[in-house]
């Protein structure tokens, strides 16, 4: 099986930075669209950034220009790097991505997803 680890969230004033990291982990041959998502209490979970093995990428107009994703291939890790954080930023992010694994003698592509770090940002 594969799984994914968030971790870097905590508690930042506004205007404060963090990093957050997931990391995949597994029989895993390529990871084909990592992203990360956030949900806020009470809220719907939105798309925040997305990364395609090309390097292009993609932001919900609320984060963009303030939060950047990147990834290492060599260590299956991707990344968001959030800077000028705002209050409304505070949610759980999540990570996701297209996985293609091994498993069991076969090979299978599934949507494999975090469990998520909480960010909490203060005023």
């Amino acid at each position: 099986q594969v799984q994914l680890v968030e971790s870097g969230g905590g508690l930042v004033q506004a205007g404060g930075s963090l990093r957050l990291s997931c990391a995949a982990s597994g029989s895993i041959f390529s990871i084909k669209a990592p992203g990360w998502h956030r949900q806020a209490p009470g809220k719907q979970r939105e798309l925040v950034a997305t990364i395609t093995s090309g390097g292009s990428t993609n932001y919900a107009d609320s984060v963009k220009g303030r939060f950047t994703i990147s990834r290492d291939n060599a260590k299956n890790t991707v990344y968001l790097q959030m800077n000028s954080l705002k209050p409304e930023d505070t949610a759980v992010y999540y990570c996701n991505a297209d996985i293609r694994y091994y498993n069991g003698g076969y090979y299978y592509t599934g949507d494999v997803w975090g469990q998520g770090t909480q960010v909490t940002v203060s005023s």
